[in-house]
């Protein structure tokens, strides 16, 4: 019997869970003054991370994530089967050299600031095909290193448009894996008395090209794929959304959302009262300056980890629709005039006691 079951156009059930095992959230000192400082596990003061490079210094911050992610789940590298990560250097660097010397056999990825949840789709259906006991779904991002690989470098101090999202300085990292997991081997472990979340559905994204050419305005590239992929989940579950506690995009930021809840009215859904961006969460825009709010492959992968997650097992929230967002930004293309398509990736997380 297969455990997942095709929905719709583009969309998975799982007959059997995936849980998630763990999550880590490692984050940078402008995010860990920010309303979530309390909720990561670890705050990193020195953006450099003791490296010589921006690169050098995201690729210690994803190995840093993913080991506290494996060790908070009770295991050790060598029971990792399969890592998905990826991030927004160019040959994701950032993940190639941050698994290195873990062991673990590894698959990079790049989705834009989707990763996560195109880590966490591919992770589920390889945990469901029977692919991997644990597998570790990783992303991570860095203000400076994004900047150089896409923008300006820092000393040129160019100024920023309102529109603009602040690149976060972070990873996240997730177990998942087909067995709940077991506080007695791991107190840190992702479950609350015999609660825990689970993996019981995916979307997967598609490119949505709406010609957006503006390399500074991530969120009105995002939103038509975030549009694009909740009304497909809604429809191939035969959902409303109603049927969620929460959905809560990457980081389209101020601008995005507005443009998102615009799109999805006209549509003929309204999903004002339970939509949440990461990439709001994550600053306090009344004092930290980060005009349209935050985004990068760490934004939803540490928001996810450090506050979404518990809401779950917490019992504040049975089901969330997770979508990370990305703008399939290239610096090539970009220079030669092409716009910026979007994607996002839907996965569905649900709350279950055993």
């Amino acid at each position: 019997m297969k455990n997942m079951i095709q929905a719709g156009t583009s969309s998975a059930a799982f007959r059997f869970p995936v849980y998630i095992q763990s999550a880590a959230s490692i984050a940078g000192k402008k995010e860990g003054e920010g309303p979530l400082k309390d909720s990561f596990d670890r705050i990193i003061d020195d953006p450099l991370l003791g490296k010589d490079s921006w690169e050098s210094a995201e690729s210690m911050l994803q190995k840093k994530a993913s080991a506290l992610a494996v060790k908070k789940a009770g295991l050790d590298t060598k029971d990792i089967r399969l890592a998905f990560a990826g991030d927004l250097l160019a040959q994701t660097t950032a993940s190639s050299f941050g698994t290195a010397g873990m062991g673990i056999p590894f698959y990079g990825l790049y989705a834009a600031c989707s990763t996560m949840g195109e880590a966490l789709s591919l992770g589920a259906m390889a945990v469901s095909a029977g692919f991997g006991d644990h597998i570790l779904c990783a992303t991570s991002s860095h203000f400076a290193s994004a900047e150089k690989e896409f923008r300006y470098p820092l000393g040129y101090g160019n100024q920023r448009p309102l529109s603009a999202t602040w690149t976060v300085t972070g990873s996240g990292a997730c177990i998942i894996g087909s067995d709940p997991p077991e506080t007695e081997n791991s107190p840190d472990s992702l479950r609350s008395g015999n609660r825990c979340a689970v993996i019981t559905g995916i979307t997967a994204g598609r490119i949505i090209d709406f010609g957006f050419r503006d390399s500074l305005n991530m969120g009105a590239c995002m939103a038509p794929a975030a549009c694009d992929t909740i009304l497909r989940n809604l429809s191939d579950f035969g959902r409303t959304p109603s049927d969620y506690d929460a959905i809560v995009t990457g980081d389209l930021g101020i601008v995005g959302r507005n443009i998102l809840l615009d799109m999805l009215r006209k549509n003929g859904t309204d999903i004002g009262d339970i939509h949440q961006d990461c990439g709001l969460m994550i600053y306090d825009n009344s004092t930290q300056d980060t005009h349209s709010g935050g985004s990068g492959c760490g934004c939803s992968a540490v928001v996810l980890a450090a506050c979404l997650l518990p809401r779950i097992i917490g019992g504040q929230w049975k089901r969330m629709l997770f979508i990370p967002t990305g703008a399939m930004l290239s610096k090539v293309t970009y220079n030669e005039g092409a716009s910026v398509p979007g994607i996002a990736h839907a996965v569905v997380i649900e709350l279950m006691e055993i």
